[in-house]
């Protein structure tokens, strides 16, 4: 498999830093985003392969974050991984673009089985 790079985008900063080492270990390249601007700045210097996006950032809205995202770079394949179970966040995610949506705490090697997958 050639390497997967992926971008984490959630407002909380130990959850990213967690997952970045995580995924890390697993070979994968990764980066980190704490909001939708950030993610939108690293996209724009580069390609991801993947993006897990948190769909509740601090002051942005998931759905729009991610419609620019993917307008961005229609390539990339977009999880969206949530704290909050809502059908409707998960129809939103999935409508415009998501190949998937997950809920927090998800285990480690589920997610890295969807990054994979994705």
């Amino acid at each position: 498999m050639d390497e997967l790079s992926v971008l984490v985008v959630d407002d909380e900063e130990d959850f990213v830093e967690t997952l970045l080492k995580r995924l890390r270990r697993k070979g994968v390249e990764c980066d980190g985003a704490y909001s939708g601007e950030g993610a939108k700045s690293k996209m724009m210097d580069r390609e991801f392969d993947v993006v897990l996006l948190d769909m509740k950032l601090a002051d942005e809205n998931g759905t729009e974050v991610l419609k620019e995202l993917k307008s961005l770079s229609p390539e990339t394949r977009f999880l969206i991984l949530s704290g909050y179970a809502s059908a409707s966040a998960g129809r939103a995610g999935i409508g415009n673009g998501a190949v998937d949506y997950l809920i927090k705490p998800v285990e480690f090697e589920t997610l890295y089985e969807k990054i994979v997958q994705a």
